[in-house]
């Protein structure tokens, strides 16, 4: 009647809930099995089915089945591996009291049937939940003493969670050595399974080892086979490998590459919001625009990444960040913050090396007698009668063995405390020379700062000599004319023929003292880096007109022709600033042209650009003069009638273009003339 009622309540279990072929075929074996043992035998398949499907509330009400039926019967085999699973489940259900109350009845149970390999199962069990809960060297001890057995046997299913729950735990205990060891073991079995998601932790795991290693091909390697497997495809796990592949790249100066995928990972992280991957992401993108010279670029991203780090209290991106900081701040040679970049990395790596020290879990030395499958097992032995009787012989002796232990004691302790004094003695002496090296360099960087500011302060003080000196020659000389010509017409001292002869000389010095006067301005504004340009679209045939007739009476006195081919076109740039540079030009043009020889003036488009030209069939410049052109020291040489010059037209004229985003150059032969060209934008650049 029994057998007829358990028999009745498994067939419906399994209708209720057969999920697969074989639990299919297995349920309708054991609604016909007769033997209870059997029976027993089957249901222990289907919980096994049940348990890899994590069907744990299923495999539960089988478990209870099953226990009653090997209970009623004595059969141990049984009891020993429903107690088993039991275990299992209150461990994936996070019961750890009740999952270690099951592995140690089970591992009793398997001893009493000597059946090793359960006993190694169970000890692989208690390995990986101990290890899960942060206790390593127990966890350790288990999984070691289970993994011989488990190989022995070849059963990789087992193997590939021991594997990698061993990989993890050495990698928490910084053993990088080992967890490589074991999380390429892990992977060979988890690729043989075709486990996607165990092949892409793995690889994740020896692509952060390798790089810690400093292998950082390896670590390319093992972050791409992330990235190409199944798993790597989901967001998460690409926001965080992307910026870390991309700072491979970087250790190699791949820039191309590392570029590729950090921007990859600036996007993904920013759409996300994931602030840890963001700032690990902009730390490297800094690192990148500062080795390739965009210092701007890489101080903004590196102070967000540094803002980011302190929110999250990230110690190793805020740790990369100071170091980058100091290096940005080291090439754009500001030496005093880059000393205090310093100072706050060092203080950081010291508290995290301190903090590195204590927290790290001394790995045990576990001998092979120690791997045994019954290491815990704890042998009994008989204890002797307790001889309540001492002798006044053994008395003396228990004295003296005292005497010896405290004097023992005391000299231990003497030892302790010289060696305590040797230790803060030596700390002391280490943490003055630190101090003395700390000094010294920032002493070194204070001193690189004076000489870059003696340095700008010549600079400053040769502008300043300059312009005095042109100042007191040049623009002096120019308005002492006028100032002669205008007391003359003051006293009456001219006849009208003597006035209309002087008129084009007057004309001709206020030209020269207002253009003068102009360069000075701008050149001293350029040098002291103050000159910034305001554009606009204008039309460069109105400039032309415009500056044409301020030299019309000094083209007809020179005797020379000028041809106007200029057309109605626009540029977009500051028109105050190309009114100078056209200016400069024409005057030069005018000032080395002589008798019978002719300017000529044009524009036209090219590539989308507005190109000016300003040709002279003047006395043209030799080769060796060339190169002094458009230099920031000042050159100049006399023109066709003797006039002066300052030397900083064409200094300016370069100045203000550049300003503008254009660019000028000349081409010249002597005897034959000049062609100035100078090329301006059409609209706004970014």
């Amino acid at each position: 009647m029994r057998r007829i009622i358990t028999l009745i309540i498994f067939l419906s279990l399994f209708l209720g809930y057969s999920q697969t072929k074989e639990l299919d075929s297995l349920s309708i074996a054991l609604g016909f099995e007769t033997n209870d043992s059997l029976k027993v035998d089957i249901s222990l398949n289907i919980i096994d089915l049940l348990y890899e499907a994590q069907d744990f509330d299923h495999a539960l009400k089988y478990i209870k089945l099953s226990d009653k039926l090997s209970s009623d019967i004595n059969y141990k085999k049984g009891i020993a591996k429903i107690t088993y699973y039991k275990a299992l489940i209150y461990a994936k259900k996070d019961d750890y009291i009740n999952a270690m109350d099951g592995y140690t009845k089970a591992k009793t149970l398997f001893n009493t049937l000597k059946d090793t390999l359960n006993i190694a199962k169970v000890n692989n069990s208690i390995g990986l939940i101990e290890m899960e809960r942060g206790n390593f060297n127990k966890g350790l001890q288990y999984s070691l003493s289970a993994i011989r057995e488990l190989e022995r046997r070849g059963l990789s299913h087992e193997l590939r969670s021991a594997y990698a729950s061993l990989g993890k735990t050495y990698y928490k205990l910084n053993n990088v050595d080992k967890s490589i060891e074991y999380n390429i073991k892990a992977l060979e079995i988890q690729e043989q399974m075709n486990d996607s998601i165990g092949v892409s932790n793995s690889s994740l795991l020896l692509a952060e080892l390798y790089s810690k290693s400093k292998e950082h091909r390896k670590a390319i390697e093992f972050y791409e086979k992330v990235l190409n497997s199944a798993k790597g495809k989901s967001d998460s796990i690409r926001s965080s490998v992307l910026p870390k592949l991309g700072g491979e790249y970087l250790e190699f100066n791949d820039y191309d590459s590392a570029a590729k995928y950090l921007i990859r990972g600036l996007t993904l992280n920013r759409k996300n919001k994931n602030e840890t991957n963001l700032a690990t992401t902009l730390n490297n993108l800094g690192k990148l625009n500062l080795n390739q010279g965009r210092l701007r670029t890489a101080e903004q991203q590196l102070y967000e990444a540094g803002a980011l780090a302190k929110k999250l209290n990230d110690t190793d991106e805020l740790l990369k960040y100071y170091g980058l900081m100091r290096s940005l701040d080291s090439t754009s040679r500001r030496f005093d913050r880059a000393f205090v970049w310093l100072r706050r990395y060092y203080n950081l790596k010291d508290s995290l090396n301190k903090a590195a020290i204590t927290s790290i879990t001394k790995i045990p030395e576990i001998s092979n007698k120690d791997l045994s499958l019954n290491f815990d097992s704890k042998t009994a032995k008989p204890e002797d009668k307790p001889n309540t009787e001492i002798t006044a012989d053994e008395d003396d002796k228990l004295k003296k063995f005292k005497l010896f232990f405290y004097i023992l004691l005391g000299i231990l302790a003497i030892v302790c405390v010289f060696l305590v004094l040797i230790y803060l003695k030596r700390n002391n002496s280490l943490k003055y020379v630190q101090e003395l090296e700390e000094k010294n360099l920032k002493i070194q960087l204070q001193n690189e700062a004076f000489v870059e500011q003696t340095k700008h302060l010549e600079n400053v003080n040769n502008v300043k000599d300059k312009l005095f000196s042109i100042v007191s020659h040049d623009l002096k000389d120019s308005l002492s004319s006028i100032n002669g010509f205008i007391d003359l017409l003051r006293d009456g001292s001219l006849t009208r023929e003597e006035f209309d002869n002087l008129i084009p000389e007057l004309s001709e010095n206020a030209n020269n003292a207002s253009l003068l006067l102009f360069n000075l301005l701008n050149w001293s504004k350029s040098q002291m880096q103050s000159l910034k340009p305001s554009p606009s679209l204008f039309d460069i045939q109105e400039v032309f007109e415009e500056k044409i007739k301020l030299i019309e009476q000094r083209l007809e006195s020179k005797g020379i022709e000028l041809i106007d081919h200029s057309l109605r076109d626009f540029a977009y740039a500051d028109r105050s600033m190309i009114e100078i540079v056209i200016q400069n030009l024409l005057a030069n043009a005018l000032k080395f042209s002589r008798k019978g020889d002719t300017i000529t003036i044009s524009n036209h488009i090219s590539n989308g650009s507005c190109i000016i030209s300003i040709a002279d069939t003047g006395i043209g410049i030799s080769k060796h003069n060339l190169d002094k052109l458009f230099k920031s020291n000042t050159y100049s040489t006399m023109g066709t009638n003797n006039e002066k010059g300052t030397g900083l037209g064409l200094s300016i004229c370069k100045e203000l273009v550049e300003l503008n985003g254009g660019k000028i150059w000349v081409e010249s032969t002597v005897n034959v003339g000049s062609t100035f060209y100078v090329q301006l934008p059409k609209s706004k650049t970014d």
